[in-house]
């Protein structure tokens, strides 16, 4: 039971990841909100996404190391 939450955790970060790349510009209200005072590119939005995903990446290798 203790690695659902780090699977769901997974797998959101890797969805918001991937949607990011393929669909910046879906994305670009939301980052309005969240960077208020600068203005978010599509720069910004990718290099979020990259972040996800290398997230997600994290996540999953440390969800392997903990179930034996």
């Amino acid at each position: 039971m203790n690695g659902y939450g780090v699977s769901v955790l997974v797998q959101l970060s890797l969805m918001a990841g991937i949607a990011g790349l393929l669909w910046p510009e879906k994305f670009m209200p939301v980052f309005e909100i969240l960077m208020f005072p600068w203005a978010p590119s599509h720069k910004a939005v990718r290099l979020n996404s990259f972040a996800a995903i290398v997230l997600s990446v994290l996540l999953f290798c440390t969800l392997l190391l903990r179930v034996h």
